[in-house]
């Protein structure tokens, strides 16, 4: 069995090194498709033998994609990584020794993602264990084409490992703010495409990206959505840090959950509602008031 690792980077050289460390002994091959970052992302990873490439980045569903048409021949397994993340010991040694006994009716494999902020990992809140397809037969997979919370789906049926990848950023608070600002611009083209129509939707998760992830969607979509704007952030913050707990998860977690619970998603809104008030000043359609207010290409 051969598997090859995808990591997509942007001035990720305080992470890498540690990314490609937890690879050693699972992949064969680790392709980092850079979007031309500014620090020593590159030269690390050439340095711990990863092949790197660079292309522009227009958003992770298609920058994934793409990297799926540069692997190497012959290779029967491919994962996807972020570069902040890790596997953990566990979870390397299941990939090693449960993916070369799994029959071709198997088309993919789940593993849980724990989450850690400001190096605590959080256990409540809904965010433990959060379960992700990101592993799968080469050919049979790929990932949705959406402008956020894309998925890898596949072609076939799918087991679930017990072992988990950690997400721990190591940048700064300044630096984490400035992410989920673009990420907000992202999630807010997703939610007015379900107003609007403006470009199809990703709806294949529904089928085989994993019983939580179905879940997830279905709720975000046909009830989250049709909520107010605000007033759902604020009930989502409340969903999250009292109803499953989030307080439990100390300081850092208050800090995490008021932050991407509620902030991020009231960003969320806020910038819903200003490429709503552009189209009803300005007589333009979603597109056009997307290009003009998030500075975001949906042609690209």
């Amino acid at each position: 069995m051969t598997l090859a690792a995808i990591v997509l980077t942007l001035n990720e050289a305080h992470h890498i090194a540690r990314c490609l460390a937890s690879l050693d002994g699972v992949a064969d091959t680790v392709l980092v498709v850079d979007s031309h970052s500014t620090d020593e992302t590159a030269g690390i990873a050439r340095s711990l033998g990863a092949t790197v490439v660079s292309h522009p980045f227009v958003n992770h569903a298609a920058q994934f994609n793409w990297a799926l048409t540069q692997l190497p021949p012959g290779t029967d397994w491919v994962l996807r990584i972020d570069a902040d993340e890790y596997l953990t010991p566990e979870l390397a040694r299941e990939i090693r020794t449960r993916l070369p006994g799994l029959g071709p009716d198997v088309a993919g494999a789940t593993c849980c993602r724990r989450i850690a902020f400001e190096g605590r990992l959080l256990r409540h809140g809904g965010l433990h264990p959060v379960r992700v397809l990101r592993l799968f037969r080469s050919g049979r997979g790929r990932c949705e084409a959406r402008w956020m919370d894309e998925h890898i789906t596949v072609d076939g049926g799918t087991v679930a490992l017990d072992g988990a990848l950690v997400d721990d950023n190591l940048n700064s608070l300044t630096w984490w703010t400035a992410k989920h600002n673009a990420y907000a611009s992202r999630e807010a083209v997703e939610l007015l495409n379900l107003d609007h129509g403006f470009m199809a939707r990703g709806d294949r998760a529904e089928i085989n990206a994993g019983a939580q992830a179905r879940l997830k969607r279905r709720v975000k979509e046909r009830v989250y959505a049709r909520l107010p704007g605000g007033l759902r952030a604020l009930a989502y913050f409340l969903y999250r840090y009292v109803l499953r707990l989030g307080f439990l998860d100390g300081a850092a977690g208050a800090r995490f959950h008021i932050l991407q619970g509620f902030w991020y998603r009231y960003l969320v809104d806020a910038k819903v509602a200003e490429v709503k008030r552009h189209m009803a000043r300005t007589g333009c359609g979603p597109v056009e008031a997307i290009r003009d207010r998030l500075e975001i290409d949906i042609g690209a």
